[in-house]
């Protein structure tokens, strides 16, 4: 009767186990593609599906086995299968991952994607194996035809609240504090060692002795595994990586600057060059949307917010140009703050960082400001909550009366269509907007303005500042090649409700495969 109680005892802990790391396998997964493939709701619709389809075939088969041979041996070795296989995950993924940057780089989209399968493909042994755990469990547990309900119920309410577990411990825990390819390990080792004991006291000695090697051999493996870069740097030399609660991050050096990556790493999304103020892309262009409004000068721009403000490269520019004004810079990710303390000169006196939700922020502070600066937008994939119009409309409510909105939007040499909908959104919000095309990367600076801002005002304002002022100098470079342009009303307009941006970004990243395949 005592060991029938331990076993039962094991049984539940394992389903309790089980679906814990089935939801802690899904979300990590996550985090393991997220530097290579980005964190879109195309992503999170192939993993969800996926899981789902695999512990599908688990259900099925795994009750056809139980019936077949309800043995609580045999359910605990399934489950130490799978929790070795759980553990080699990072590993095994690591060459897909590695072909799946050289398909991006070649342009190669079904190759790209096929990386993407090979990588979800990997999850379907031990996520199908982690199935069979609660038609085993209900199996061995059924004592009597009358109690079937109460059993099945009393397991399945087990194996969610081990899912509820699973969806907080390895983003709240496991991954800030010990990485993709550890938590990977953690969640292998957390089933694998009760399954071990499970068998030691069922007298499987074999068994168990088994389990301790393939326990040995992850740990080794994985240790072994996890010593190189998450993901190599795409240019320059990586000096460090990390990951946050929210972002894959690292820092590279070029050229004696240092550059910020985030997840993915087809953006750079800060630069530090502590010789060289002005970096010829979207960052030093942010000053340059005040001069739209009359008589602008270094002197009428008061203040500033800046929703994504990453490694303080805009906000090192904005001091530059105007003084040591007041400047909030919303950031979301606090490491990516400690960060760009840390690489970036990110140490202005003038500035105030704020570690929220930059849409949170505007809902709930009463400040006004001379100009609102968005630039959180991750490339390729961007948070379509960013580019509503209630979005917008909420920036305007914060803007003093002429004040400026700046919005740093990714494009191809030839494909605006993003920008294109950007703006149109923002046409729907603001009485003039503006767009100016980035001299280095490719990127477009959208300004939405006041009724009194013009492109005479620009260029009249920007004759009137001395020339050596850097914001003389992004000026004259917007004039010169920026392609400064006001966008007319109508067009497509994003809103909360409907804002098919990623479908957007698909159609672009076609388009490039398309045009790099005829070349």
């Amino acid at each position: 009767m005592e060991s029938k109680a331990i076993q039962d005892g094991f049984v539940r802990l394992i389903v309790f186990l089980g679906g814990l790391t089935s939801i802690g396998l899904e979300l990590t997964t996550s985090r393991l593609l997220a530097p290579y493939f980005g964190g879109s709701t195309f992503i999170w619709a192939n993993l969800i599906g996926l899981t789902l389809a695999y512990l599908s075939l688990g259900y099925y088969l795994g009750g056809r086995l139980a019936d077949l041979r309800p043995s609580p041996e045999l359910l605990f070795t399934i489950t130490a299968v799978a929790a070795f296989a759980v553990g080699l995950i990072p590993l095994m993924s690591r060459p897909l991952l590695s072909f799946s940057l050289s398909a991006f780089d070649d342009l190669s989209v079904g190759a790209f994607y096929g990386s993407l399968l090979g990588v979800l493909l990997l999850t379907g042994i031990p996520t199908t194996l982690l199935g069979f755990v609660t038609p085993f469990a209900i199996r061995l547990r059924l004592r009597a035809v009358a109690d079937a309900g109460q059993t099945a119920g009393g397991i399945y309410a087990l194996s969610t609240l081990g899912s509820i577990a699973g969806s907080f411990l390895p983003v709240i825990v496991l991954i800030p504090l010990f990485g993709t390819a550890r938590t990977f390990l953690t969640l292998g080792l957390a089933l694998l060692i009760p399954s071990a004991l499970a068998l030691v006291t069922l007298k499987a000695r074999l068994l168990a002795i088994l389990c301790i090697v393939l326990g040995i051999v992850q740990i080794g493996v994985a240790t072994t595994g996890s010593a190189s870069a998450i993901r190599p740097a795409d240019r320059g030399r990586l000096v460090y990586e990390s990951e946050s609660e929210y972002n894959y991050i690292q820092v590279l050096e070029e050229d004696g600057a240092y550059l910020l990556a985030l997840n993915e790493g087809h953006a750079i999304h800060s630069i530090y060059d502590p010789n060289q103020l002005l970096t010829r892309g979207p960052w030093d262009y942010f000053m340059a949307g005040p001069l739209f409004n009359p008589a602008a000068s270094t002197e009428t721009t008061k203040s500033a917010l800046l929703i994504g403000l990453a490694g303080g490269t805009v906000a090192r520019q904005l001091t530059a140009a105007y003084g040591p004004i007041p400047i909030d810079g919303v950031e979301i990710d606090p490491e990516i703050v400690r960060v760009g303390r840390e690489y970036f000169g990110m140490d202005e006196p003038n500035l105030n960082v704020i570690v929220e939700d930059g849409r949170y922020f505007l809902r709930t502070t009463e400040q006004r400001y001379d100009l609102i600066g968005v630039d959180a937008y991750r490339q390729p994939y961007i948070p379509f909550q960013l580019t509503s119009r209630e979005f917008f409309q909420e920036v305007s409510d914060r803007l003093n009366p002429t004040g400026v909105a700046v919005i740093n939007v990714g494009r191809t040499s030839t494909d605006y269509r993003l920008v294109d909908a950007i703006a149109s959104t923002m046409t729907s919000v603001y009485p003039h907007v503006y767009v100016i095309d980035v001299e280095r990367y490719s990127n477009s600076i959208v300004v939405g303005a006041s009724s009194e801002a013009s492109i005479a005002n620009f260029a009249a304002n920007a004759s009137l500042l001395p020339v050596d002022s850097p914001l003389r100098v992004v000026a004259d470079r917007s004039l010169l090649t920026g392609n400064i342009r006001e966008v007319s009303p109508g067009g497509t307009v994003f809103t909360d409700d409907r804002a098919p941006v990623e479908q957007v970004v698909d159609q672009i990243i076609l388009n490039v495969a398309r045009e790099g395949e005829d070349e």
